[in-house]
């Protein structure tokens, strides 16, 4: 499914499960399935000619058709989802629900039509195609001429790592350091884009080595204060504000605490991306600064006005024309911009760019793949327009809108997607990832899981600079991601065009309140609530009103209870409810039987029907009852499963090591739970394709046999606890070839010593923190630019 051809594409399919004995169709309604299957492949090799051309090179009528036939290819998979779970499941459908599909489908073209069962669907289905060719003949649609789809350069999140932070940021690094040593207090502005974050971040680096209590906190344009002001608390100090998040503090409260903490010490806060002059009024409110402590503020923001009232104002420029060009240059490859012509269109671009490092960027993004010939051709279709006469935030938007045109249609629909976070979220990817599968983004290929095609989506965003990589600070590699302000203003925009998606600020008193609400809400497919729109008020979640519902994520809102007949959602396939209220899901989620993706809260009491979801591939829970590790073993599907408890039990631990016996295509195993007493035996061999593993229970007698470069490849996080440990075993270890992370704790009275020889072991390890283990030539580890801890 994408964003131009909608659910065309899963449609054939659908209808030819219609053919199957069990749906007992007359063989004049199966030759009738068999037309609209073929119907729909056109259809769909139409839509996907009219995806490869920019939209804003299409005509009007071709634009009205494509939404056309996206908008009914949803309403006829509703009708084709409803009538499919009638019949294969167990208890009965409201038949009320079929024929309110079906009535919404027939409305698209002809009102008042009644439709009572599936022959008359197919028939209806029928008569829409018929209006669709008619409409596609009239249009011509199948004379647009689509453009090559361009590769994805692998060098550029390499290089934007390397190059975006650090070209031309060394004047203004000192700057804001001398502005430091004289005032307490400066504010960086200027237009988004320039750069004010990544600034303001580099200072912040460099100072923090003064400072016991710091914090790196962003605001953004519509703040959840109280969550901002939890945010710095739990910068400033995260072992005593380490559950901050879950407390229900208000403003006021949490204003008169920060002051009390910071009370005659020394700190260096952050204060990002602030829009409004009440937010800061409120933030500077909570920050002591009329102490003699050598406190340091930094802000920035786009408006002068706030600005002004933060501290010394800091004027960010934009990039010099050598900066400029020596960016330009790096994300394109010195080779490709020497030539003389190459230098001429550089010349150009980069003065229409203005020095924005987001906007050279998203160029460079561009043309890295296409010859010097064809660089004036994308400059002219950027069409910034007459000479000297455009704003600058326009231009770069319009740089932008080309970049998002350039995508191809799956790297479009996953991108407007993440239009439903809100700002300076960092989105954790596998969670993102997953809903991409559940609304059906994801095209199948030869060889690969969805989730490792999903995962080349997300890589190729990163490389055409869409979104941003967020690196871990223990292994450096990406797992969460954010959308710059402006890429998210831009796909906010089109989402809302396209009727992609909408937010609604107070769902609590939207959701579906009225009978046009509810008529609306009938062909949701995905629902996400952030704890910011939500505070303080449940979320009145009504499963029958949202019956097509792929996605449900309620993570960080106040709900304390989900309804009983969620059994109604029986297409959903990712829940995600962790950091609520809940205590317990409602027995009847057992009935989920499309659920792949299950996050609950470590407060939420997992029970006995946990085996019967066994379509689950992702599991992340915190408590169990004792049957539910036996219940494991029968969700066979499963590729990530995370279990952290307060204790277990020995017999409990037994029967989880039995389980996994049967869980074969694991990929990323966690447990950490301190055993009650005694000692449990750990037999069990992961799989070849294991990627993290993580045993944070008991200690185990010895280095498992298991862990070497032959039976586990891929090995890329270990962490383990060991009652016997020897010298050599650290060269097993240093033998896996993708090994990046590696926390070793040993449970001995003696401290083992190793000297680590140098060559080429641990090839690709960044973090190593040991506990009973002394490295000697610690230096050389430093050198291959690994970071060790030891205690």
């Amino acid at each position: 499914m994408n964003l131009v051809t909608g659910a065309i594409g899963s449609l054939g399919p659908k209808l030819l499960q219609l053919l199957g004995d069990e749906y007992k169709l007359q063989s004049g309604l199966k030759s009738q399935v068999k037309f609209l299957v073929e119907e729909l492949e056109s259809v769909h090799a139409a839509l996907r000619k009219v995806a490869d051309v920019p939209w804003d090179q299409i005509d009007e009528p071709v634009k009205i058709w494509a939404r056309q036939v996206r908008e009914s290819s949803y309403d006829m998979e509703d009708v084709l989802d409803t009538f499919l779970v009638r019949v294969d499941s167990t208890k009965p459908t409201d038949p009320s629900k079929l024929k309110r599909a079906m009535k919404k489908m027939a409305n698209l073209f002809s009102k008042g039509k009644s439709r009572r069962d599936i022959a008359v669907a197919i028939e209806d289905i029928k008569k829409q195609l018929q209006i669709v060719a008619e409409r596609r003949a009239r249009y011509k649609v199948d004379e647009i001429v689509a453009r090559p789809v361009e590769t994805v350069d692998p060098r550029l999140a390499f290089m934007y790592t390397k190059v975006t932070k650090l070209v031309g940021i060394g004047k203004a690094l000192g700057d804001i350091i001398s502005i430091l040593e004289t005032t307490k207090k400066v504010s960086i502005v200027g237009i988004g884009g320039l750069g004010k974050t990544t600034l303001a971040k580099a200072s912040y680096d460099k100072l923090s080595s003064k400072y016991d209590y710091k914090a790196f906190v962003s605001v953004g344009r519509n703040p959840n204060l109280a969550k901002v002001f939890k945010d710095i608390l739990y910068g400033l100090n995260k072992r005593e504000y380490e559950n901050i998040h879950n407390t229900r503090r208000g403003v006021d409260l949490l204003i008169g605490e920060l002051r009390e903490f910071l009370e005659n010490k020394r700190y260096l806060i952050v204060i990002d991306d602030v829009w409004e002059t009440s937010t800061w009024d409120l933030i500077e409110t909570a920050l002591v600064m009329e102490s003699n402590c050598d406190n340091r503020v930094i802000t920035t923001t786009r408006i002068v006005d706030i600005a002004k009232k933060a501290g010394d104002v800091y004027n960010m420029e934009p990039l010099s024309e050598a900066y400029s060009k020596e960016l330009f240059c790096t994300r394109m490859g010195k080779d490709k911009t020497d030539d003389q012509l190459a230098s001429k269109a550089t010349e150009k671009i980069l003065k229409k760019c203005g020095g924005i490092p987001l906007s050279i960027i998203t160029i460079a993004s561009l043309l890295v793949d296409k010859p010097v010939v064809e660089w004036y051709m994308v400059y002219d279709s950027i069409g910034f327009g007459p000479e000297g006469k455009n704003q600058l935030v326009d231009d770069m938007r319009k740089i932008l809108l080309f970049s998002y045109y350039d995508l191809p249609p799956y790297l479009k629909t996953c991108l407007l997607h993440l239009s439903i976070y809100p700002e300076d979220t960092e989105i954790v990817k596998d969670e993102v990832i997953w809903q991409w599968i559940g609304e059906g983004f994801i095209n199948t290929e030869d060889g690969k899981v969805l989730f490792q095609v999903a995962e080349t989506y997300f890589n190729q965003l990163i490389n055409k600079s869409m979104i941003q990589p967020v690196y871990h600070e223990y292994d450096g590699c990406v797992y969460r991601c954010r959308v710059h302000d402006m890429v998210l203003d831009l796909i906010c925009i089109l989402a809302t065009e396209e009727n992609f998606a909408k937010k609604l600020e107070r769902v609590h008193q939207e959701h579906w309140s009225s009978p046009s609400q509810r008529s609306s809400a009938a062909c949701v497919r995905r629902l996400a609530l952030h704890g910011g729109s939500n505070q303080g008020q449940n979320s009145n979640l009504q499963p029958a009103e949202v019956a097509h519902l792929r996605h449900l994520g309620l993570s960080g809102t106040p709900v304390d209870e989900l309804p009983r007949d969620i059994r109604n959602l029986v297409h959903l396939q990712s829940l995600h409810v962790g950091g609520t209220g809940l205590k317990e899901l409602p027995p009847t989620v057992d009935e989920l039987s499309n659920l792949m993706y299950l996050r609950l809260d470590d407060g939420i009491e997992v029970l006995p029907w946990l085996g019967k979801l066994t379509s689950l591939q992702v599991l992340k829970y915190g408590r169990y009852q004792s049957s539910t590790f036996a219940e494991l073993g029968k969700l066979t599907k499963l590729r990530i499963l995370w279990i952290v408890l307060d204790e277990v039990e020995v017999r409990d631990v037994k029967a989880l090591v039995e389980s996994l016996h049967h869980l074969r295509n694991i990929e990323d195993f966690y447990f950490s739970a301190p055993v009650q007493r005694g000692v449990a035996p750990f037999a069990w061999e992961p799989p070849r394709q294991i990627r993290e593993f993580g045993w944070e229970a008991m200690s185990l007698p010895r280095l498992p046999v298991w862990l070497n470069p032959k039976r586990v490849p891929h090995l890329s996080f270990l962490e383990l606890k060991l009652k016997a440990f020897e010298a050599q075993d650290m060269d097993i270890l240093g033998s896996l070839p993708e090994l990046r992370c590696l926390l070793l704790s040993l449970d001995m009275e003696s401290i083992v010593s190793w000297t680590f020889p140098g060559g080429r072991l641990f090839p690709n390890l960044k973090i190593m923190r040991l506990k009973g283990i002394r490295v000697e030539n610690v230096h050389l580890l430093e050198l291959k630019n690994v970071r060790v801890f030891q205690a």
